[in-house]
């Protein structure tokens, strides 16, 4: 496609030389700006896609993919041909009845408020989620008056597994003197780490007949959670959950009890990518500045060629090669760089926090407590393709331009 005249042409001219070397700089900023604006969308696109499923992950190891409510009321009857109804339908793992109240929880001077889950001993074993990170006693001791603490919870009680915490309930016993909160002890057996805040900082788990009984909700329940296979869609096993249920109770499957919150991620990235867009955009008008300019300087350049007889497709693309060189060099470094950036973006996080001494991703705002990477390589391809053809339709202009000038009047001016 192109000559070797042409190609030694074009890189001739990106070259810094005493009086073309403003232009020179104008395109190195323009091959910065590229590369930046495609290596930062990367990144930020490969963080907003690992946030999300990391997210998902977890709220879908920690909940059931659908969930049944009472339809009226808190709380909903344990029935045990429900949950046979239930977990017969194809595609249904396990059945796990929860029941859920708020306590406060007291160990020596330090009080928090806190989210109890009560579920059986071998439903909670069953969740790789909180097995993998739990540290204490055997999983055998986790009956009758005790819990299971999350460890940001526990360093905030100043717990570890064999401690005492006290546990204030709301729901309490009335007396002539009003209603007195039900106060009872219940031993530490161990903590666990899943890895998202909210969890880690909030929850206990209980079994779940102790909560029963402590709580005063005899054998009903919170909620059923139904966990499925992983190749089952939701949506198949939420329209025979409906039959299954029973008219006391009303079914939504994860993505309605989440919808807002993974909207406002969709919501997010697609802002972000239009925002960071705008960084190769800008660096494409810089390309068109820079291209234009070097033409004019040229001029002379220009007018010989065509004196010794190239022609005006030549001449085009001379300084069409010399555009889609900055364009494709800052497009190849900002993908090769935007890759290596979400790989190791682990080690980059901490070496950033050691330098600076602060730390750059809060599991408090963000819920999870390490920041994770999920390379799409299609968005990589689309990403990369949109920065070529942005650099493609900044150099046609000023190419055309160079085709269109005369000869004489070049050499006339100059």
């Amino acid at each position: 496609m192109f000559s070797k005249t042409e190609r030694l042409l074009a890189f001739r001219y990106l070259k810094s030389r005493k009086r073309t070397g403003f232009v020179s700089v104008i395109a190195g900023f323009s091959f910065l700006g590229i590369m930046l604006g495609v290596a930062t969308l990367i990144i930020v696109m490969s963080v907003m896609n690992g946030f999300r499923a990391e997210l998902m992950g977890r709220i879908l190891g920690l909940n059931g993919q659908v969930g049944v409510y009472p339809a009226w009321g808190s709380l909903l009857a344990d029935d045990a041909d429900r949950i046979e109804r239930l977990a017969a339908i194809p595609g249904v793992t396990r059945v796990v009845p929860i029941v859920e109240g708020q306590v406060m929880a007291s160990a020596g001077e330090n009080n928090a408020g806190v989210m109890i889950r009560g579920m059986a001993p071998a439903d909670f074993t069953a969740r790789p989620i909180l097995t993998d990170g739990y540290r204490g006693l055997d999983f055998h001791e986790f009956v009758d008056d005790t819990v299971i603490v999350g460890y940001r919870l526990a360093r905030r009680l100043g717990v570890r597994a064999g401690d005492k915490v006290m546990l204030v309930s709301p729901k309490g016993n009335i007396t002539a003197f009003g209603t007195i909160p039900k106060m009872k002890r219940f031993t530490v057996v161990g903590t666990f780490d899943s890895q998202m805040f909210e969890y880690d900082d909030n929850f206990m788990f209980m079994p779940i007949d102790t909560a029963q009984h402590f709580f005063k909700t005899d054998d009903r329940v919170s909620r059923l959670d139904i966990f499925t296979a992983p190749d089952v869609p939701s949506d198949s096993v939420l329209e025979a959950a409906f039959d299954a249920a029973g008219e006391d109770a009303q079914v939504y499957d994860w993505r309605r009890t989440n919808q807002a919150f993974f909207n406002a991620i969709e919501v997010e990235r697609n802002v972000m990518f239009l925002i960071l867009t705008l960084i190769i955009l800008v660096a494409a008008f810089n390309m068109i500045s820079g291209l234009i300019m070097l033409v004019r300087d040229k001029g002379r350049d220009i007018a010989i060629l065509r004196t010794m007889g190239m022609s005006r497709g030549g001449i085009q693309r001379v300084f069409l090669l010399a555009g889609l060189t900055v364009g494709v060099a800052g497009t190849i470094a900002g993908v090769v760089i935007g890759l290596l950036f979400c790989y190791h973006i682990d080690t980059i996080k901490e070496w950033l926090e050691g330098l600076s001494g602060h730390e750059l991703f809060s599991a408090e705002i963000y819920f999870l407590s390490h920041l994770p990477a999920q390379v799409d390589l299609t968005e990589v391809v689309v990403v990369g393709g949109m920065s070529l053809l942005l650099a493609l339709l900044a150099t046609i202009y000023p190419s055309w331009k160079a085709g269109k000038t005369d000869p004489v009047e070049a050499l006339r001016y100059e």
